[in-house]
């Protein structure tokens, strides 16, 4: 294994990622909308977006195309998402959130193969991923799909579950120096 200059900063960025996607889809599944989404945007500046996004950025340190992308990526949209919730520099349209939205679930889709050699546990975070970007973007596409956001937001809560879980086996098991947790290779 190649001796690196910085930290794995892969569970900081999972981290960033499940707490963010917590809190935004608790909401979005109904557990408590107002709060949810006040939580979320809060995390999504700071923790979900420039954590991670610093995150994506010592993983392209450490070599780590995958992370550096995905990382970085998803840092990006969480500020982003954070801009067009608080009326960004650009009048929002019905729609804007479902293209927004729509945009995010085709990265994911290609993301989600390229997970395919990395770990099961990160494999997963992108499987059930994208199921919840499909689910949110019908969701948010005109009116009167909250059925869909809500399953979306379901879908978001086992996607921080497994993103939280994958970000705890990178830090208990690299602290422990043994596999406490398991993630299952796949490449």
């Amino acid at each position: 294994m190649p001796e690196h200059s910085v930290a794995d900063p892969g569970p900081l960025g999972l981290a960033g990622f499940a707490m963010t996607t917590f809190a935004l889809s608790s909401a979005n599944a109904n557990l408590w909308s107002g709060a949810g989404v006040a939580a979320a945007l809060a995390l999504a500046l700071i923790y979900g977006g420039t954590a991670q996004f610093a995150a994506g950025m010592w993983e392209f340190a450490r070599k780590n195309t995958f992370g550096a992308l995905a990382f970085t990526s998803y840092g990006a949209f969480w500020i982003g998402l954070w801009l067009l919730l608080h009326g960004g520099p650009v009048a929002n349209g019905t729609d804007t959130v479902a293209v927004y939205l729509l945009a995010w679930t085709i990265f994911t889709l290609y993301m989600t193969v390229a997970a395919m050699k990395t770990s099961t546990a990160v494999f997963a975070v992108f499987v059930v991923l994208s199921i919840t970007f499909i689910f949110l973007t019908i969701g948010a596409w005109g009116a009167g799909h909250t059925d869909f956001t809500r399953i979306g937001g379901w879908a978001g809560l086992v996607t921080a579950a497994l993103a939280w879980y994958a970000s705890a086996a990178g830090v208990i098991n690299d602290t422990h120096k043994r596999v406490v947790l398991p993630v299952g290779p796949r490449g």
